[in-house]
């Protein structure tokens, strides 16, 4: 179920118009990409509408406040941007290289300009404000990172080239790692092109792999 079929389902008057709930919700998505290009979170509810062509209470039909609709947004540009690493590493040759992959590509969205560094600005800017109000909603947004990485170290196990005795949990604690740089590296004053092979050195140390 995609994200503006979610809110749609929210709405009390979905029943007696639920496609137009959806074109109305997702229209309302549409604007906060948009203006999280230019204005990062820092947009108010009244200029969302605006720019999404909708009265303010048809907002509130679908949103109880502008973070619930920040939260959406938020998993939608996580899981977007995961299911793109997926589709990126698919020619890959093994677990150890998509690893790699994964962990270090995830910095160069900060580097890419336009929406994608946009998108991926407001993901580190509006983590903690979210995590505050809606810590369990941000713990399943953040999973489809955390997914590919455990998904990789199982087949890694599996092929003989890892030995680890909680792949999940390996997978949370490099999930943070990445997080934690990750922020860092968004917002640091000078970036390193290093960072990302001292990012995948650490982590290889971590799980095992031999150089």
């Amino acid at each position: 179920m995609s994200s503006a079929e979610r809110a749609a389902d929210r709405s009390p008057r979905v029943s007696r118009s639920r496609e137009r709930g959806m074109k109305q919700a997702g229209q309302m998505l549409d604007a906060a990409r948009r203006l999280i290009r230019y204005r990062g979170d820092a947009f108010t509810t009244q200029e969302l509408v605006k720019e999404a062509g909708v009265a303010l209470q048809t907002f509130y039909r679908y949103f109880a406040t502008k973070d619930e609709l920040l939260l959406t947004l938020f998993g939608d540009l996580v899981a977007e941007g995961c299911a793109e690493f997926a589709r990126q590493a698919e020619d890959l040759p093994d677990p150890i290289a998509r690893l790699r992959f994964y962990i270090t590509s995830i910095l160069d969205s900060i580097d890419a300009g336009g929406d994608e560094e946009a998108a991926a600005r407001f993901v580190v800017s509006a983590h903690w404000a979210l995590q505050r109000t809606f810590p369990n909603d941000m713990a399943a947004a953040m999973r489809p990172f955390a997914d590919l990485l455990l998904t990789e170290i199982n087949a890694g196990i599996e092929a003989g080239l890892l030995e680890l005795d909680d792949p999940e949990n390996t997978a949370w604690l490099l999930n943070e790692l990445v997080r934690s740089v990750h922020h860092h590296y968004a917002y640091a004053p000078v970036r390193s092109p290093a960072t990302r092979d001292q990012l995948w050195e650490f982590c290889r140390r971590a799980l095992g792999v031999r150089a």
